[in-house]
Formats: structure tokens, C-alpha cells, sequence
């Protein structure tokens, strides 16, 4: 094992910078940045949504919706998973070529028994954005919302669909 070992060059000259003064914002980063990885270790980091299923109930945090964006021959087209999220809590809006998606989901679950009573509610704001690519239609983006899915179709402009062009290569 030890045969395996390389030996790097260690260059010197100059000397240390002096230490750096650690702030709070650089201790509660780090802080942070440990709890992340502690939960990736355990894969429960898979998605943006963050879901604790140890609790007894599905106890769900909305960090930002999953989204599909496909390329097709007139228009892309991005989908976004909001399931529970009611159409009328979604802002969609376009600026300097950033395509932008909020809201907010408002939850409330009453459940009455004999012997129990529960009553859960869930809310949160999300936003995600996504940069428009070249040739599209930033003015003709029309947007469908069904069964908590929302389908978003920005047209190619007539510059973009136009097919590929082979250039011909003259031997010289």
C-alpha cells in the first residue's frame, strides 16, 4: 500500500496569509451546509421538495416545483409539478429573458373520529425560474393549468424553426 504512494512536489516561497477572521455568517453557513449533507447521506435530499415521512404523516415543505423542459420542432414546452396548489395562487411572468413561477400553497386537512381528532395545515411560497433559450417567443407564451400540473408553451420564433442548413465543402 505504501508503494503506491506519490510523491508531489511541495513548493515554497512566500509567506502564509494570515489567518481570516471568521464571521457568524460564515459559521451558520457551514452550519447549514452540514445539515444538507447529513440529510444527503441518508438520501432523503432526492428532489427539491423536502419530505420527513418518519413523522407519521406526509408533512410536506414546497422548496420549488419539479420541472420537464422539452425542445420540440415549433415550440419548447415546460412542465411544472404544483399538486395541491390552486390556480389562482400561480404568478407566471416573463423578464429580461427569465421565465419566473410563484405562488403559494395553502392546505388545510380536518379529520374528526370518534376516538381522535387531527387537524394539519401546510403553506408555503415557491418560485422557480428558468432562462428562456435563443428563438423564443417571449410574447406569445401561453400557459394551461389542470389537475395540478401546469404546461407552459413558448413558441420558437420563425428564425428558430427554420430547419438546418448543410454547407457544402469544396475540395481545394
Amino acid at each position: 500500500m505504501a508503494d503506491d504512494a506519490r510523491k508531489l512536489p511541495v513548493k515554497s516561497g512566500g509567506e502564509l496569509a494570515p489567518p481570516r477572521a471568521v464571521s457568524q455568517f460564515d459559521l451558520l453557513r457551514a452550519d447549514i451546509d452540514r445539515v444538507f449533507e447529513n440529510f444527503g447521506a441518508r438520501g432523503r435530499l432526492a428532489r427539491p421538495r423536502l419530505a420527513w415521512p418518519d413523522w407519521g404523516s406526509n408533512i410536506e415543505m414546497f422548496a420549488a416545483p419539479a420541472i420537464d423542459v422539452v425542445e420540440k420542432d415549433k415550440a419548447f414546452e415546460i412542465t411544472a409539478e404544483l399538486p395541491g396548489v390552486d390556480e389562482k395562487e400561480i404568478t407566471l411572468t416573463v423578464s429580461n429573458g427569465v421565465l419566473s413561477i410563484k405562488g403559494e400553497k395553502n392546505e388545510e386537512k380536518e379529520e374528526k373520529r370518534q376516538d381522535y381528532y387531527m387537524s394539519e395545515r401546510r403553506f408555503g411560497s415557491f418560485e422557480r425560474a428558468v432562462r428562456l433559450p435563443e428563438g423564443a417567443d417571449a410574447e406569445k407564451i401561453d400557459a394551461a393549468y389542470k389537475n395540478g400540473v401546469l404546461k407552459i408553451t413558448v413558441p420558437k420564433t420563425a428564425a428558430a424553426q427554420q430547419p438546418q442548413k448543410t454547407i457544402p465543402i469544396k475540395a481545394s
